[in-house]
């Protein structure tokens, strides 16, 4: 009688802290056992000694998104969570996001059924508040907090989703009043107006002149002034797609000076520049317009830095999927526009696993054990989800996978999302995930995606683990 429903035998279990090996017995679900010689499976996978990772936790990214017209994502929960299973991402937190107007509650809800029947991974939803009304501060954000959602994301820029400092200083103090974290997405909104109506006043609206438009000190700024409201509630904050040195060098200086401010970085600052935006007047550089921008070649080595010295605690995609070629994507209405209206945003859930064990591990920029942690073990963290996500540990969900290191270049028709270009094409990786195993279930066997859709549970988050508990006054 076997004694589980999956063993995985001669795993290098990978963890953030140690590595060891092992076989790993798996029962509904769950990691059971860890040990050599344990008794047989129903189903048993030779690891052969190959790396096994706790399952990738993406927690940072878009899917399906509500947009203004014509806009819209490439990628839904279907092909999204299709997109992460092949790349090693076993749970994805996108965004529930508040229209002005809309009620926070109507927004989770629509949201909620946008991904019902679709998702292949376990998923949580971000809180994204943009209307910040009396009702949403003093009941519906509270309540939603504790139902679970226990995180939400505020803008400092973007027309239609930015909250001025009064604003973001009220939904801090809920967050400080509910243990919740907040999310900030910091860029001066007053600062890039200025600069974008000086640039078209110019004719200069090629799409290399979003990089113009968003400066290093416009995120330096916002970032100090996140702080400062931080800081003043009394609050931890999570900065969100940290791009450069001048916004690393405020963390630094809050760390520095004891407040509990997180941060987190996307592989587009490692491996896109501001070239990359084209270095003419060429439309194809529309393909990496993102917000913040890429920065330059020398400021890739200090996030690097960042990564390995422990001030990054969250290693996220931003994948916010747009068709190059299509009228809801980077074309809008099938018309080449200037960078002021060009969607912002880039795809990356499948490739962000691979390209930091590639380019961290494998080129030995940082140890297996920090790529756990940031890749899946901090957000699971930051966000309320461990140990159940990013752990190998008896009762941990069974989110697993196995490394196979092979030489391949890289090339979006290998890629399972529904983007039209991936901005890392041509990239030489040493590594791509050889299988994946979403609570125990192969989703990805290293050639094949095994479709379960529906089989994604929406999961309850509870408060963050980062820091201790505050005591009751």
């Amino acid at each position: 009688m076997p004694d589980f429903d999956l063993v995985i035998r001669n795993a290098n279990a990978t963890t953030a802290s140690d590595t060891f090996h092992t076989d790993i017995g798996i029962r509904d679900g769950r990691i059971v056992q860890l040990g050599l010689g344990i008794g047989p499976g129903v189903r048993e996978i030779d690891a052969a000694g190959r790396a096994v990772t706790p399952g990738g936790v993406d927690a940072h990214c878009h899917l399906d998104q509500p947009m203004p017209p014509p806009t819209r994502n490439a990628d839904d929960f279907n092909t999204g969570t299709r997109s992460a299973a092949c790349g090693g991402t076993t749970t994805v937190i996108p965004f529930a996001a508040q229209q002005k107007g809309q009620s926070l509650r109507a927004a989770v809800e629509d949201y909620r059924a946008r991904a019902e029947g679709k998702a292949h991974v376990d998923y949580a939803f971000h809180l994204i508040v943009s209307d910040p009304t009396p009702e949403v501060l003093k009941v519906e954000l509270p309540e939603l907090i504790r139902e679970g959602f226990t995180s939400f994301k505020i803008y400092m820029t973007y027309d239609d989703m930015k909250l001025d400092d009064g604003q973001i200083l009220d939904v801090l103090d809920v967050a400080r009043q509910q243990g919740a974290m907040a999310m900030i997405h910091a860029e001066n909104a007053d600062c890039i107006e200025w600069l974008t109506k000086r640039l078209e006043a110019a004719g200069r609206t090629a799409p290399r002149f979003h990089a113009h438009s968003r400066p290093m000190l416009v995120e330096r700024e916002a970032t100090h002034r996140a702080i400062a409201l931080a800081e003043l509630v009394d609050v931890p904050i999570l900065i969100v797609h940290v791009s450069g040195r001048e916004a690393v060098e405020q963390i630094r200086w809050a760390r520095a000076h004891g407040l509990s401010v997180f941060a987190e970085t996307c592989p587009q600052y490692l491996f896109l520049t501001a070239e990359d935006l084209g270095i003419d007047d060429s439309y194809k550089g529309a393909k990496c317009v993102c917000s913040p921008p890429p920065r330059d070649k020398a400021n890739q080595q200090v996030i690097w830095d960042a990564l390995n010295d422990g001030l990054f605690t969250v290693f996220s995609s931003d994948h916010a999927p747009f068709k190059f070629d299509a009228p809801e994507g980077k074309k809008p209405n099938g018309e080449e526009v200037g960078f002021r209206h060009i969607p912002n945003g880039i795809p990356g859930i499948e490739t962000r696993m691979a390209l930091l064990w590639s380019e961290g591990v494998l080129a030995g920029r940082m140890t297996p054990h920090r790529f756990v942690e940031l890749t899946a073990t901090g957000p699971a963290k930051a966000y309320g989800l461990h140990p159940r996500k990013g752990s190998i540990s008896i009762g941990a969900d069974a989110d697993l996978v196995i490394w196979d290191e092979r030489d391949f270049i890289l090339k979006n028709e290998q890629l399972h999302h529904e983007v039209d270009y991936t901005p890392y094409e041509g990239m030489r990786l040493k590594a791509w995930p050889g299988l994946t195993l979403a609570r125990g279930e192969v989703v990805w066997d290293g050639r094949d995606f095994h479709a379960h859709p529906g089989r994604g549970q929406l999961l309850a988050c509870g408060a963050p683990s980062l820091l201790p508990a505050r005591r009751a006054a």
